[in-house]
């Protein structure tokens, strides 16, 4: 990706990749939503986002998504898609309209008792390590009805799907087995009904790898560079 490019270009480029990836998989395009991940820009290609009429932005830390939420917090929907820790969900509760990292039941517990304080519901999706890299965040995958039966409820929570990170490949076709066990264990959450309703999102694809990630079902991907740039 050539980042002198504007972020009308980068938009358009990235709409008819997706638009090709949902017509290799028969999938419809409104079914895919793209979330601009813009921790690595600044305030003001923030506000440039909104304008292009980029509704949906990521954040992965709250110190960092801050001046950004004060300035236009009220321009779109905001996803937390970062590591939330426990002493942090007082800031992000009320303010993002999606957790994509819920992964432990003490992070629950803290969203959850938030969320009532406040009077309102947070949508989560549950992070699943699914590569079984050290390095990444969440649930083994065999600990998810277990982990979701821990918490159905719980009252001000909603889940909406599930969320997992893969490696980074140089080869992005390397990744569908990441992606592909996400859907099945979603898949797998839903027809156990521990939740007692349908889970129906995938939180899964980044700037490298999204296109396998929609023709594998992604319902959300998360893109920062390819879509928004680095400034």
């Amino acid at each position: 990706m050539d980042l002198t490019t504007t972020l009308k270009e980068r938009i358009q480029l990235v709409e008819t990749k997706v638009a090709d990836a949902c017509h290799r998989a028969g999938r419809n395009r409104d079914d895919v939503g793209l979330i601009a991940v813009t921790k690595y820009v600044s305030l003001g290609t923030t506000g440039e986002v909104f304008k292009e009429g980029l509704l949906h932005v990521g954040e992965n830390r709250w110190q960092d998504a801050q001046p950004k939420w004060e300035a236009f917090g009220s321009e779109g929907t905001w996803h937390f898609i970062g590591h939330l820790q426990t002493n942090k969900v007082k800031d992000v509760v009320g303010k993002f309209a999606y957790i994509h990292s819920l992964d432990r039941l003490s992070l629950a517990k803290e969203i959850d008792k938030k969320a009532a304080a406040l009077g309102l519901t947070v949508n989560c999706f549950i992070q699943l390590n699914v590569s079984g890299e050290e390095t990444k965040y969440g649930l083994a995958p065999e600990a998810l009805l277990s982990f979701a039966e821990s918490i159905r409820d719980m009252k001000h929570i909603a889940i909406v799907g599930l969320m997992t990170m893969a490696p980074y490949e140089a080869e992005p076709e390397s990744t569908r087995p990441v992606f592909r066990g996400l859907r099945e264990w979603r898949d797998r959450l839903n027809e156990s009904a521990v939740l007692g309703y349908e889970v129906p999102h995938l939180s899964m694809g980044m700037s490298n790898d999204f296109e396998v990630a929609i023709e594998e079902g992604a319902t959300w991907v998360r893109l920062g560079s390819i879509l928004v740039g680095k400034k």
